[in-house]
Protein backbone atom coordinates (compact mmCIF):
# COMPACT_ATOMS: atom_id res chain seq x y z
CA UNK A 1 0.00 0.00 0.00
CA UNK A 2 1.17 3.81 -0.71
CA UNK A 3 -0.23 6.50 0.98
CA UNK A 4 -0.35 10.34 -0.14
CA UNK A 5 -0.94 12.10 2.90
CA UNK A 6 -1.41 16.13 1.68
CA UNK A 7 -1.30 18.35 4.65
CA UNK A 8 1.07 15.79 5.89
CA UNK A 9 3.47 17.91 7.63
CA UNK A 10 0.63 19.90 10.01
CA UNK A 11 0.00 18.16 13.42
CA UNK A 12 -3.20 16.27 11.87
CA UNK A 13 -1.21 14.90 8.81
CA UNK A 14 1.64 13.45 10.99
CA UNK A 15 -0.42 11.81 13.41
CA UNK A 16 -1.87 9.96 10.55
CA UNK A 17 1.44 9.35 8.50
CA UNK A 18 3.33 8.09 12.03
CA UNK A 19 0.12 5.32 12.27
CA UNK A 20 0.51 4.25 8.52
CA UNK A 21 4.16 3.50 8.42
CA UNK A 22 3.46 1.06 12.20
CA UNK A 23 1.87 -1.05 9.81
CA UNK A 24 3.37 -3.90 7.87
CA UNK A 25 1.35 -3.52 4.92
CA UNK A 26 2.00 0.37 3.95
CA UNK A 27 5.16 0.27 1.83
CA UNK A 28 5.62 4.23 1.09
CA UNK A 29 3.67 7.25 3.07
CA UNK A 30 4.55 9.87 0.87
CA UNK A 31 4.05 13.42 2.80
CA UNK A 32 3.17 16.42 0.63
CA UNK A 33 2.78 19.85 2.13
CA UNK A 34 3.25 23.27 0.31
CA UNK A 35 6.31 23.88 3.36
CA UNK A 36 8.37 21.09 2.90
CA UNK A 37 11.07 22.55 5.70
CA UNK A 38 12.12 19.23 7.25
CA UNK A 39 12.02 20.72 10.24
CA UNK A 40 8.49 20.67 11.11
CA UNK A 41 8.66 16.67 10.62
CA UNK A 42 9.05 14.30 13.81
CA UNK A 43 11.78 12.34 14.05
CA UNK A 44 10.24 9.44 13.47
CA UNK A 45 9.09 10.66 10.09
CA UNK A 46 12.14 12.19 9.03
CA UNK A 47 14.13 9.26 9.42
CA UNK A 48 12.14 6.26 8.13
CA UNK A 49 12.63 4.61 4.95
CA UNK A 50 8.89 4.26 4.08
CA UNK A 51 8.41 8.01 3.87
CA UNK A 52 9.43 10.93 1.36
CA UNK A 53 8.32 14.68 1.39
CA UNK A 54 7.31 16.33 -1.24
CA UNK A 55 6.21 19.93 -1.70
CA UNK A 56 2.35 19.58 -3.45
CA UNK A 57 0.33 22.33 -3.86
CA UNK A 58 -3.49 21.47 -3.29
CA UNK A 59 -4.73 24.20 -5.99
CA UNK A 60 -2.30 22.74 -8.37
CA UNK A 61 -4.71 20.87 -10.30
CA UNK A 62 -2.49 19.24 -13.14
CA UNK A 63 0.47 18.90 -10.68
CA UNK A 64 -1.96 17.30 -7.63
CA UNK A 65 -2.95 14.82 -10.21
CA UNK A 66 0.28 13.55 -11.10
CA UNK A 67 1.35 13.49 -7.19
CA UNK A 68 -2.11 10.60 -6.68
CA UNK A 69 -0.97 8.71 -9.52
CA UNK A 70 0.63 5.69 -8.81
CA UNK A 71 -0.56 5.45 -5.15
CA UNK A 72 -3.44 3.76 -3.34
CA UNK A 73 -5.06 5.97 -1.23
CA UNK A 74 -5.08 10.08 -0.82
CA UNK A 75 -5.36 11.17 2.48
CA UNK A 76 -6.38 14.81 2.84
CA UNK A 77 -5.41 16.96 6.13
CA UNK A 78 -4.75 20.18 4.11
CA UNK A 79 -7.50 22.14 5.45
CA UNK A 80 -9.49 24.37 5.97
CA UNK A 81 -11.57 21.94 3.76
CA UNK A 82 -14.03 24.58 2.75
CA UNK A 83 -11.16 26.10 0.34
CA UNK A 84 -9.46 21.97 -0.13
CA UNK A 85 -11.82 19.39 -0.10
CA UNK A 86 -13.80 19.64 -3.39
CA UNK A 87 -10.57 20.60 -5.46
CA UNK A 88 -8.44 17.56 -4.16
CA UNK A 89 -11.25 15.16 -4.31
CA UNK A 90 -11.32 16.22 -8.11
CA UNK A 91 -7.54 15.38 -8.33
CA UNK A 92 -8.34 11.67 -6.92
CA UNK A 93 -11.13 11.66 -9.23
CA UNK A 94 -9.34 12.08 -12.59
CA UNK A 95 -6.16 10.25 -10.72
CA UNK A 96 -9.05 7.26 -10.49
CA UNK A 97 -7.20 6.78 -6.65
CA UNK A 98 -10.01 6.74 -3.31
CA UNK A 99 -9.75 9.71 -1.46
CA UNK A 100 -10.39 9.91 2.17
CA UNK A 101 -10.31 13.89 4.19
CA UNK A 102 -10.53 15.06 7.83
CA UNK A 103 -13.61 17.88 6.36
CA UNK A 104 -14.99 19.19 9.23
CA UNK A 105 -16.61 22.14 7.00
CA UNK A 106 -20.21 21.54 5.60
CA UNK A 107 -19.43 23.81 2.77
CA UNK A 108 -17.53 21.48 1.05
CA UNK A 109 -19.57 18.06 2.17
CA UNK A 110 -22.64 19.66 0.91
CA UNK A 111 -20.94 19.95 -2.52
CA UNK A 112 -19.45 16.64 -2.61
CA UNK A 113 -22.77 15.20 -2.40
CA UNK A 114 -24.59 17.56 -4.91
CA UNK A 115 -22.64 18.18 -7.50
CA UNK A 116 -21.12 16.06 -10.32
CA UNK A 117 -18.42 14.19 -8.13
CA UNK A 118 -20.63 11.59 -6.45
CA UNK A 119 -21.35 9.81 -9.60
CA UNK A 120 -17.56 10.90 -11.54
CA UNK A 121 -16.18 8.71 -8.44
CA UNK A 122 -18.59 6.17 -9.06
CA UNK A 123 -18.13 6.14 -12.52
CA UNK A 124 -14.65 6.15 -11.30
CA UNK A 125 -15.03 3.02 -9.34
CA UNK A 126 -13.22 4.92 -6.32
CA UNK A 127 -14.37 6.34 -2.76
CA UNK A 128 -14.81 9.82 -1.41
CA UNK A 129 -14.49 9.32 2.10
CA UNK A 130 -15.41 12.58 3.55
CA UNK A 131 -15.09 13.42 7.36
CA UNK A 132 -13.09 10.67 8.45
CA UNK A 133 -11.22 12.14 11.88
CA UNK A 134 -12.51 12.50 15.29
CA UNK A 135 -15.57 15.14 14.60
CA UNK A 136 -16.98 14.27 12.28
CA UNK A 137 -15.27 10.82 12.07
CA UNK A 138 -15.36 8.74 15.08
CA UNK A 139 -18.66 10.51 16.74
CA UNK A 140 -20.24 9.06 13.33
CA UNK A 141 -19.21 5.84 14.12
CA UNK A 142 -19.67 5.97 17.55
CA UNK A 143 -23.40 7.15 16.62
CA UNK A 144 -23.95 4.31 14.03
CA UNK A 145 -22.92 1.74 16.59
CA UNK A 146 -25.39 2.68 18.95
CA UNK A 147 -28.24 3.54 16.28
CA UNK A 148 -27.47 -0.42 15.04
CA UNK A 149 -28.60 -1.41 18.38
CA UNK A 150 -31.83 0.27 18.69
CA UNK A 151 -35.39 -0.51 16.74
CA UNK A 152 -36.06 3.18 16.50
CA UNK A 153 -33.22 6.38 16.56
CA UNK A 154 -35.17 9.65 17.83
CA UNK A 155 -32.33 11.96 18.85
CA UNK A 156 -28.26 12.38 18.03
CA UNK A 157 -26.56 15.00 20.01
CA UNK A 158 -22.95 15.66 18.91
CA UNK A 159 -20.64 17.93 21.42
CA UNK A 160 -16.91 19.08 21.58
CA UNK A 161 -14.58 20.89 23.07
CA UNK A 162 -11.05 21.96 21.85
CA UNK A 163 -8.78 23.63 24.28
CA UNK A 164 -6.21 26.17 22.21
CA UNK A 165 -3.69 24.65 24.42
CA UNK A 166 -4.37 21.70 22.25
CA UNK A 167 -4.83 23.73 18.78
CA UNK A 168 -2.60 23.48 16.11
CA UNK A 169 -1.57 26.63 13.97
CA UNK A 170 -2.96 27.62 10.95
CA UNK A 171 -6.01 25.73 9.36
CA UNK A 172 -7.25 24.40 12.53
CA UNK A 173 -7.61 28.91 13.30
CA UNK A 174 -9.31 29.31 10.13
CA UNK A 175 -12.15 26.48 10.47
CA UNK A 176 -12.65 27.92 14.36
CA UNK A 177 -13.81 30.73 13.10
CA UNK A 178 -15.51 30.38 10.10
CA UNK A 179 -17.83 27.63 11.96
CA UNK A 180 -19.56 29.95 13.51
CA UNK A 181 -19.82 32.52 10.94
CA UNK A 182 -23.63 33.16 9.48
CA UNK A 183 -26.23 29.92 9.43
CA UNK A 184 -25.14 26.42 9.88
CA UNK A 185 -26.90 23.93 9.25
CA UNK A 186 -28.82 21.77 11.97
CA UNK A 187 -31.18 19.19 11.74
CA UNK A 188 -34.36 19.57 13.64
CA UNK A 189 -37.76 17.94 14.03
CA UNK A 190 -37.38 15.61 10.91
CA UNK A 191 -35.90 18.69 8.11
CA UNK A 192 -32.44 20.42 7.85
CA UNK A 193 -32.51 24.02 9.29
CA UNK A 194 -30.41 26.87 9.32
CA UNK A 195 -29.32 28.28 12.22
CA UNK A 196 -27.19 31.32 13.52
CA UNK A 197 -23.94 29.64 14.52
CA UNK A 198 -22.85 30.45 17.91
CA UNK A 199 -26.72 30.63 19.17
CA UNK A 200 -28.46 27.93 21.22
CA UNK A 201 -25.69 28.18 24.14
CA UNK A 202 -25.65 25.15 26.42
CA UNK A 203 -23.52 23.72 28.94
CA UNK A 204 -22.28 20.37 29.44
CA UNK A 205 -19.84 18.32 31.19
CA UNK A 206 -16.99 16.73 29.50
CA UNK A 207 -14.32 13.91 30.54
CA UNK A 208 -11.26 15.82 33.22
CA UNK A 209 -9.43 17.61 32.80
CA UNK A 210 -12.04 19.63 30.71
CA UNK A 211 -15.37 19.43 33.11
CA UNK A 212 -18.25 21.94 32.75
CA UNK A 213 -18.03 23.47 28.88
CA UNK A 214 -20.09 26.29 27.41
CA UNK A 215 -20.95 25.06 23.77
CA UNK A 216 -22.86 26.50 20.89
CA UNK A 217 -24.05 25.44 17.62
CA UNK A 218 -21.43 24.98 15.02
CA UNK A 219 -20.96 24.85 11.50
CA UNK A 220 -20.23 20.72 11.04
CA UNK A 221 -21.63 18.41 8.54
CA UNK A 222 -23.07 15.30 10.24
CA UNK A 223 -26.69 17.20 10.29
CA UNK A 224 -26.44 16.42 6.50
CA UNK A 225 -24.86 13.11 6.29
CA UNK A 226 -26.13 11.16 9.34
CA UNK A 227 -30.08 11.20 8.27
CA UNK A 228 -29.30 9.64 5.03
CA UNK A 229 -27.44 6.93 6.43
CA UNK A 230 -29.83 6.60 10.22
CA UNK A 231 -33.25 6.58 8.76
CA UNK A 232 -35.96 8.25 10.76
CA UNK A 233 -33.98 9.79 13.00
CA UNK A 234 -35.73 13.05 14.25
CA UNK A 235 -32.90 15.54 15.74
CA UNK A 236 -29.55 15.68 14.60
CA UNK A 237 -27.80 18.77 16.79
CA UNK A 238 -23.86 19.02 16.66
CA UNK A 239 -22.82 21.89 19.21
CA UNK A 240 -18.54 22.68 20.58
CA UNK A 241 -16.43 25.51 21.61
CA UNK A 242 -13.04 26.20 21.83
CA UNK A 243 -12.19 26.74 25.50
CA UNK A 244 -11.41 27.81 27.98
CA UNK A 245 -14.24 30.06 27.76
CA UNK A 246 -12.87 33.60 27.36
CA UNK A 247 -11.61 32.08 23.74
CA UNK A 248 -15.03 31.19 22.54
CA UNK A 249 -16.73 34.27 23.79
CA UNK A 250 -14.30 36.27 22.74
CA UNK A 251 -14.62 34.76 18.91
CA UNK A 252 -18.86 35.16 18.83
CA UNK A 253 -17.82 38.87 19.94
CA UNK A 254 -15.97 39.26 16.77
CA UNK A 255 -18.70 37.64 14.50
CA UNK A 256 -21.44 40.35 16.19
CA UNK A 257 -19.02 43.03 15.53
CA UNK A 258 -18.27 42.25 11.84
CA UNK A 259 -14.75 41.08 12.60
CA UNK A 260 -15.54 37.81 11.03
CA UNK A 261 -16.69 39.43 7.94
CA UNK A 262 -15.28 38.29 4.42
CA UNK A 263 -16.31 41.83 2.93
CA UNK A 264 -13.64 43.95 2.11
CA UNK A 265 -13.18 47.45 4.23
CA UNK A 266 -11.27 50.42 3.01
CA UNK A 267 -9.05 51.55 5.91
CA UNK A 268 -6.79 54.60 4.59
CA UNK A 269 -7.08 53.91 1.29
CA UNK A 270 -6.70 50.09 1.44
CA UNK A 271 -8.92 47.45 1.44
CA UNK A 272 -8.67 45.19 3.71
CA UNK A 273 -10.95 41.86 4.76
CA UNK A 274 -11.88 41.79 8.24
CA UNK A 275 -11.63 38.37 8.86
CA UNK A 276 -7.99 37.58 7.66
CA UNK A 277 -6.86 40.16 10.04
CA UNK A 278 -8.40 39.05 12.80
CA UNK A 279 -7.47 35.16 11.66
CA UNK A 280 -3.98 36.52 11.66
CA UNK A 281 -4.24 38.33 15.16
CA UNK A 282 -5.09 35.12 16.69
CA UNK A 283 -1.74 33.74 16.53
CA UNK A 284 -0.26 36.59 18.90
CA UNK A 285 -2.37 35.51 21.89
CA UNK A 286 -0.25 37.05 25.11
CA UNK A 287 1.37 34.19 26.84
CA UNK A 288 -0.36 35.46 30.49
CA UNK A 289 -3.75 34.04 28.84
CA UNK A 290 -5.46 30.92 29.82
CA UNK A 291 -4.95 28.36 27.49
CA UNK A 292 -6.64 25.62 29.08
CA UNK A 293 -5.64 22.47 29.81
CA UNK A 294 -3.56 20.08 27.33
CA UNK A 295 -6.50 18.15 26.18
CA UNK A 296 -9.77 18.31 24.19
CA UNK A 297 -13.19 16.14 24.22
CA UNK A 298 -16.18 14.58 22.31
CA UNK A 299 -19.49 13.88 23.89
CA UNK A 300 -22.18 12.36 22.11
CA UNK A 301 -25.73 10.62 23.15
CA UNK A 302 -28.28 8.61 21.08
CA UNK A 303 -31.89 8.43 22.56
CA UNK A 304 -34.44 5.64 20.52
CA UNK A 305 -36.04 3.23 21.36
CA UNK A 306 -35.75 -0.46 21.83
CA UNK A 307 -38.33 -3.11 22.48
CA UNK A 308 -40.72 -0.84 23.64
CA UNK A 309 -38.32 0.58 26.30
CA UNK A 310 -36.86 3.96 25.86
CA UNK A 311 -33.07 3.84 25.46
CA UNK A 312 -30.07 6.57 25.59
CA UNK A 313 -26.80 5.60 25.09
CA UNK A 314 -23.94 8.19 25.68
CA UNK A 315 -20.07 8.58 24.80
CA UNK A 316 -17.20 10.27 26.08
CA UNK A 317 -13.82 10.31 24.94
CA UNK A 318 -10.93 12.19 26.00
CA UNK A 319 -7.27 13.20 24.71
CA UNK A 320 -5.13 14.76 22.18
CA UNK A 321 -6.77 16.81 19.13
CA UNK A 322 -3.79 15.73 16.70
CA UNK A 323 -4.05 11.99 17.57
CA UNK A 324 -7.79 11.72 17.77
CA UNK A 325 -8.24 13.18 14.08
CA UNK A 326 -5.16 11.54 12.48
CA UNK A 327 -5.34 7.93 13.75
CA UNK A 328 -9.28 7.63 12.31
CA UNK A 329 -8.21 8.59 8.78
CA UNK A 330 -5.14 5.94 9.18
CA UNK A 331 -7.31 3.40 10.15
CA UNK A 332 -9.76 4.47 7.18
CA UNK A 333 -7.13 4.03 4.74
CA UNK A 334 -5.86 0.97 5.80
CA UNK A 335 -9.93 -0.69 6.34
CA UNK A 336 -9.93 0.62 2.12
CA UNK A 337 -6.95 -0.78 1.59
CA UNK A 338 -7.99 -4.40 3.25
CA UNK A 339 -11.15 -4.27 0.99
CA UNK A 340 -13.53 -3.21 4.20
CA UNK A 341 -14.77 -0.08 2.37
CA UNK A 342 -16.86 -0.90 -0.39
CA UNK A 343 -18.65 1.91 -1.18
CA UNK A 344 -18.11 4.03 -4.17
CA UNK A 345 -18.60 7.46 -4.88
CA UNK A 346 -19.13 10.04 -1.92
CA UNK A 347 -19.63 8.81 1.67
CA UNK A 348 -19.76 9.65 5.13
CA UNK A 349 -18.12 7.02 7.61
CA UNK A 350 -21.64 6.86 9.45
CA UNK A 351 -22.49 4.83 5.69
CA UNK A 352 -19.19 3.00 4.82
CA UNK A 353 -17.33 1.93 7.98
CA UNK A 354 -18.04 -1.08 10.03
CA UNK A 355 -18.47 0.37 13.89
CA UNK A 356 -17.42 -2.67 15.54
CA UNK A 357 -14.23 -3.46 13.52
CA UNK A 358 -13.12 0.40 13.83
CA UNK A 359 -13.79 0.77 16.97
CA UNK A 360 -11.78 -2.27 17.58
CA UNK A 361 -8.61 -0.94 15.47
CA UNK A 362 -9.24 2.20 17.72
CA UNK A 363 -9.02 0.54 21.01
CA UNK A 364 -5.90 -0.89 20.17
CA UNK A 365 -4.34 2.24 19.79
CA UNK A 366 -4.99 3.46 23.53
CA UNK A 367 -8.35 5.03 22.89
CA UNK A 368 -10.48 4.62 25.63
CA UNK A 369 -14.29 5.21 25.24
CA UNK A 370 -16.98 5.68 28.04
CA UNK A 371 -20.04 4.53 27.31
CA UNK A 372 -23.02 4.69 29.26
CA UNK A 373 -26.75 3.06 29.03
CA UNK A 374 -29.93 4.01 30.59
CA UNK A 375 -33.32 2.07 30.03
CA UNK A 376 -36.86 3.52 30.73
CA UNK A 377 -39.63 1.03 30.80
CA UNK A 378 -43.12 2.42 29.61
CA UNK A 379 -45.62 0.36 32.09
CA UNK A 380 -49.21 0.55 31.16
CA UNK A 381 -52.19 -0.31 33.87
Amino acid sequence: MQALVLGGAGDMGQAAARDLIKQAEVKKVIIGDINTDPGRLHEKLRTNDKVSFERIDAYDHGSLVKAIKGTDVVINCAGPFYKTAVAVARAAIEAKVSYIDICDDYEAVKILYASEIDEAARKAGITILTGMGSDPGTNNIIAKYFANQLDRVDEIALYWVVSIADLGEGAAWDHSLHMVSGNVPQYLNGKLEWVPGGTGEERVTFLEPLGECLISYVGHPQPLTIPRYIPGVKSVVIKGALIPTWVDQLIKEQNATGFLSTEPVEVRGTKVVPYDLTLRLWRGIPQNRDRGPVASGMKMAVKGERKGNQVTYTADVVGRTAAGTGLPVSIAALMLNAGEVTAKGVVAPEGCIDPKKYLAALLKRGAKIHQTETIKSFITL
